[in-house]
């Protein structure tokens, strides 16, 4: 069922809401923050289509409402669709200044960019070198200082998607582009465990003549615009002669 453009920026205020506070967003919230020009019984309706069509859940009758992985996808999709990857000016200038002044190896390079992806998107940043098959993490601390990870299980499940992605990473690699690819939650071709996400893309540095990938994984909560805007960023300036 196509959703109507009220349903649409719906379904985007609360992905931003959710992905911005981790707690389930309530249609009083949503009237008292954004002006929709309707009720607030009318938004609660519409949240209850959201729900009813799977791109809302509701954890408890009592409770907001948070994205499931239709509900991500929907809102990922409209971001390629509107083109909206931007990263600003001074952070490209620091980016770049910083792969340029730390940089002289193809190891060094992806020890660095493993680094920018977990200091930017606040997520585990992984880099790897086709060729010499060399793996770098980066970002154990930012990733376990999320809400998610408040019990072991979740550390648990996290680790073993990890290392899923670790042992096929030839097949993420040889998948990958310069234009990044999302998979959420159960869309992980190596792991089915909903609860993270990954954005991978590829890079061909001629500077220093080697060709990789690079990925950020974390919670399915992540900031997908500013974290697809990173790795579109990434990839197509190493990429550029």
């Amino acid at each position: 069922m196509t959703l109507t453009k009220r349903q649409e920026k719906l379904l985007e205020k609360i992905v931003k809401e959710y992905v911005r506070s981790a707690v389930p967003v309530s249609s009083k919230l949503l009237y008292k923050k954004y002006d929709f020009g309707v009720s607030p019984a009318t938004l609660r309706n519409e949240m209850q289509k959201l729900t009813e069509q799977g791109y809302l859940y509701q954890p408890h009758t009592s409770a907001g409402r948070m994205p499931t992985d239709r509900g991500y996808r929907f809102f990922v999709n409209s971001l390629f669709e509107k083109d909206c990857f931007r990263v600003e000016e001074e952070k490209k200038s620091k980016i770049l200044e910083e792969i340029k002044k730390e940089v002289d190896d193809s190891i060094k390079l992806i020890q660095i960019l493993s680094r920018i992806l977990a200091d930017n998107s606040y997520n585990l940043g992984l880099s790897f070198l086709l060729g010499q098959e060399i793996l770098w993490k980066e970002g154990w601390e930012k990733v376990f200082s999320k809400p998610e990870f408040r019990g072991a299980e979740i550390t648990s499940r996290f680790i073993k998607t990890l290392n899923s992605f670790e042992r096929n990473i030839k097949e993420f690699a040889s998948d990958s582009s310069l234009e990044p690819k999302v998979y959420i939650g159960k869309e992980n071709p190596v792991s089915r465990d909903n609860e993270f996400s990954i954005i991978a893309a590829k890079f061909v540095c001629s500077d220093f003549n080697c060709e990789g990938m690079f990925a950020i994984l974390g919670p399915k909560r992540m900031n997908y615009n500013r974290n697809i805007s990173l790795a579109r960023f990434l990839a197509q300036s190493l990429s550029e002669d």
